[in-house]
């Protein structure tokens, strides 16, 4: 098959160690943090749910090897001044893959039920039809062949992006992803680029059961040499989609069912985002609030309720869950001193986990506070809806937390 390639040319409750009180750990000094000369534009995003071969930069030549990303020179410009076009966050990664696709003919796709039936959730339907079956490729319900023959066509040059019907469904190519897509540049010293897409939707929420709700996240944050961006906004996943394919690093979107079909404006012109870089959605003083994916969604609800009580919370959608950006994160917690991190991972060894342990390394002396985390239940999502939001967390809460931290 590589030959034919060639040819184309998570509802937990506040755990024990976040019973505190505040005034125990105040700190008498704080490290500044370094100064670094960057531009910043905050995008926000006023999605509503609705109901019914050039290279970005340099720095996609060559793996962050740290945890902190540097930022971009020329970010994007906010949406709010552009008139732009309205799009379901499916369709934003549909014209971002689209664009890709006409910019590059290295650009494939291959996954089960992506060509002419245009993939479960539709983001890949009417390439088919424009670009052939060899560059939209059909194949068979084997993850680990296609994953495997994915990145086998990466290596000749090309820029596959391989979709998962369902995130869950990738654990069957997790040799694949661990063993060859995160390790073969290093193992081939250097030799060869892997410059793959690995993108699907995933996450609780829509009743289809323990199988079928897996949040991934953990399971590859540990794979040395892959990057991993989750979307959260029509604005950024397009961008993302987009920086993801111009990467020669591996990269790993993860999309969440339920978020398909938020609308938002997007620019008419053409952007990129940052595959490194966190997103400030609210600016506050009293706390900083890390989330990302659906969360963000219930953190926002959460925060015009802690509002109405008189708190003032920073919400950052983190969006790059590796490396993690932490300039934007650590100014946000030298302001605040206090830090909640929401997630749908699970808590056992999830991004919270990892998120936590990074704060706490280069930032521990500004936290008046413990750090608290609110994650999934470590239970196998039930089938049942009202159990399946159980597991998860909700609004009230985050409310709680906030109200704790700040007491």
């Amino acid at each position: 098959m590589a030959s034919i390639f060639q040819g184309v040319g998570a509802a937990t409750a506040l755990s024990s160690s976040t019973s505190f009180d505040t005034k125990k750990f105040q700190f008498s000094t704080r490290r500044s943090l370094p100064e670094r000369k960057t531009s910043f534009v905050a995008v926000r995003s006023g999605a509503k749910m609705n109901s019914g071969s050039n290279r970005t930069d340099g720095r996609a030549d060559h793996l962050v090897t740290n945890a902190v990303a540097t930022k971009s020179d020329n970010p994007a410009a906010s949406t709010a001044s552009k008139p732009g076009h309205e799009l379901l966050l499916f369709e934003a990664l549909r014209e971002g893959l689209e664009e890709e696709m006409e910019r590059d003919a290295r650009v494939c796709v291959m996954g089960e039920d992506v060509g002419h039936y245009g993939g479960s959730y539709k983001v890949t339907k009417g390439l088919a039809d424009k670009y052939g079956d060899l560059r939209v490729l059909d194949t068979p319900i084997a993850e680990n062949s296609f994953t495997g023959m994915g990145i086998g066509a990466a290596m000749t040059g090309l820029r596959p992006i391989i979709e998962g019907m369902n995130m869950g469904f990738l654990l069957l190519a997790f040799n694949q992803i661990s063993n060859n897509c995160g390790m073969l540049h290093y193992t081939s010293g250097g030799q060869f680029k892997i410059p793959v897409v690995i993108r699907g939707p995933g996450g609780v929420g829509r009743q289809l059961g323990a199988e079928h709700s897996q949040r991934l996240e953990s399971y590859f944050q540990s794979i040395p040499g892959i990057q991993m961006v989750a979307c959260s906004t029509p604005y950024n996943a397009k961008g993302l989609m987009k920086a993801a394919i111009r990467s020669d690093n591996p990269v790993i979107l993860f999309e969440h069912v339920l978020l398909y079909n938020l609308k938002e404006r997007i620019p008419d012109e053409e952007y990129v985002l940052s595959l490194e870089e966190a997103e400030m959605v609210r600016p506050g003083e009293h706390v900083t609030i890390l989330t990302y994916s659906r969360m963000r969604y219930h953190v926002m609800q959460a925060a015009k309720t802690l509002v109405n009580k008189g708190y003032d919370p920073e919400v950052i959608d983190i969006r790059s869950l590796k490396p993690f950006d932490l300039y934007t994160i650590g100014n946000s917690i030298k302001k605040t001193h206090r830090v909640l991190i929401v997630e749908e991972c699970m808590r056992t060894g999830g991004i919270g986990a990892s998120l936590t342990a990074a704060i706490t390394e280069n930032f521990h002396d500004y936290l008046d506070a413990p750090i608290v985390c609110l994650s999934s239940q470590d239970v196998p999502t039930p089938y049942a809806g009202t159990l399946e939001e159980w597991t998860v967390v909700q609004p009230p809460q985050i409310v709680a937390a906030v109200e704790q931290l700040c007491r």
